[in-house]
């Protein structure tokens, strides 16, 4: 075996979670290498939902407009009855988009259109999936991993700085890693089966057999596609037969409907639903994102959301410390996102329980609009906001501005990108010096920016002379009023954004 240049990450597994977080690796100049062990991508639809919230993320990564060009809308739920009559119902508690919220509800666009998405995005920013490439051994070493590789051309030693497990829910690497992953088995084992039908229409999400597990079946049209997905639990125990002739057979038996015919299977799974938890997201210089971290069962579209955010949340910060921020940032990853995971399993399994009564219906909850890490360590709140519209940790919104010229302005494309951001309320500029990495905007009416129609101001109720920054990943960092801002110089400085004049000075010194 001949080592490999050094890189900064590794990456093990290319689903969802390990190409966001490439993504964010590449938009952001750090060496990576993202490996699949599988020799072709993914070609099923286990995850199609994603949330306003991860669509605001996949607005940040420029792949929004994509997805939601190729995937629509969630339709509207047909249950049927034996005797043939039906009634519709909404599946999804819908809101209109707002200055805040410019997405009001999920998408659905099944797993292998929204991974080729990342791929092609991936690519334009030069960064590559290497498939058929396993990882088979590993150890940790002082500032380092070193990990044996296997792929086409044999095996390889890779070093890198930092591993990161996107290896999915059986994880070999956190196996490796001794990690536990409790949790408990839900009593349910599924069919999902992507395949081409006839005899039902498009524009409903078709259920039969309400009220009784053991007969149910799901039938989603898969937009983007031309395809069904079937939804069906089985036994517990047995084979279940996968092949066209089964699932026509299944379908039939469950529909009570002959004229429904499975032509062909795209892609199918037979699987027992669990909720699990990692013990730790982090060990040493090893993380553990997405499926690795936890598992959900489907009901909800929480687990391919989780698992995307996962990789929004670290890839920033793993970035950060890579280019000298202070290396207990990567502390906070697993102190925000394993809180989240566990309330989303919480919400996937009582949405398990309401759908064994065959209840399909989804609120706000599962948007993750209104998830946060207010308290957490990378929160400051200066002084303390007990009665205020937003808090740091809190999801920013976006509002719409007007520039200076009159041109209209949101502020998600003035959070778009790697940086920070920093907004003052008719605020003196002087106190905050220009930090590389962190972008500054004034907003007031006579300023760069103005609230001419006041969305700002109802989205974040701050006064004159507040300052708010805005963390890479859409999150508030901090809010703080105009004689707390040495408390937020002070938090800057720990989060690695180091003053421009501070930096020329340690040059002159050096």
């Amino acid at each position: 075996m001949s080592p490999t240049p050094s890189v900064d990450v590794l990456i093990c597994g290319a689903g969802a979670s390990g190409l966001t977080l490439a993504i964010e690796l590449a938009r952001r100049g750090v060496r990576f290498r993202l490996i699949e062990k599988e020799p072709v991508p993914f070609r099923g639809s286990r995850g199609k939902g994603i949330q306003p919230r991860t669509l605001e993320i996949y607005e940040d990564l420029g792949v929004v407009n994509r997805m939601i060009a190729t995937g629509g809308p969630y339709p509207h739920v047909r249950h049927h009855a034996p005797d043939g009559s039906y009634t519709d119902a909404a599946a999804i508690e819908a809101s209109a988009p707002s200055p805040a919220e410019p997405y009001g509800t999920p998408l659905m666009l099944p797993q292998f259109l929204t991974e080729g998405i990342l791929r092609d995005r991936l690519a334009e920013l030069g960064g590559t999936v290497e498939f058929g490439c396993a990882l088979v051994d590993f150890t940790q070493e002082a500032g380092a991993v070193s990990a044996v590789v296997e792929g086409p051309s044999g095996k390889e030693t890779v070093r890198a700085r930092y591993l990161i497990a996107a290896d999915g829910g059986r994880s070999a690497i956190r196996h490796a890693l001794d990690v536990g992953f409790p949790g408990k088995d839900l009593g349910v084992r599924a069919v999902v089966a992507d395949v081409t039908l006839s005899g039902l229409d498009r524009d409903a999400w078709h259920r039969f057999g309400e009220g009784d597990m053991e007969h149910q079946l799901a039938v989603c049209p898969l937009a983007g596609t031309d395809l069904f997905q079937i939804q069906a639990p089985v036994p517990l125990e047995g084979d279940v037969d996968l092949s066209r002739e089964g699932l026509a057979a299944l379908v039939r038996d469950r529909s009570g409907r002959a004229d429904l015919q499975v032509h062909a299977v795209h892609w199918a799974s037979a699987y027992r639903m669990s909720a699990r938890l990692a013990d730790h997201y982090r060990v040493g210089d090893i993380f553990l994102v997405g499926d690795a971290a936890h598992v959900h069962p489907p009901t909800g579209g929480q687990g391919l959301n989780t698992s995307t955010q996962d990789a929004y949340n670290l890839g920033w910060k793993l970035a950060a410390v890579i280019q000298g921020a202070p290396a207990s940032l990567l502390d906070t990853y697993e102190e925000e996102r394993r809180p989240v995971a566990a309330g989303m399993l919480g919400l996937s399994t009582r949405m398990l329980d309401a759908l064994k009564q065959g209840s399909m219906r989804r609120t706000r909850e599962v948007q993750q609009l209104d998830l946060g890490y207010a308290q957490r360590s990378l929160a400051l709140d200066a002084p303390v906001r007990d009665a205020a519209v937003l808090l740091a940790g809190d999801r920013a919104p976006d509002a719409t501005l007007r520039g200076a010229g009159g041109q209209p302005v949101r502020l998600f494309d003035l959070f778009r990108g790697p940086h920070w951001t920093l907004l003052g309320v008719q605020a003196d500029r002087s106190p905050v010096p220009a930090c590389p990495g962190v972008a500054t905007h004034i907003i007031g009416e006579h300023d760069e920016l103005s609230d001419a129609e006041g969305h700002f101001h109802a989205a974040y109720g701050l006064a004159i002379g507040d300052w708010i920054l805005v963390r890479p990943d859409g999150y508030i960092g901090a809010i703080v009023d105009s004689a707390h801002v040495p408390a937020l110089l002070t938090y800057m400085e720990g989060a690695g954004l180091t003053p421009r004049h501070a930096m020329l000075t340690s040059s002159a010194a050096a």
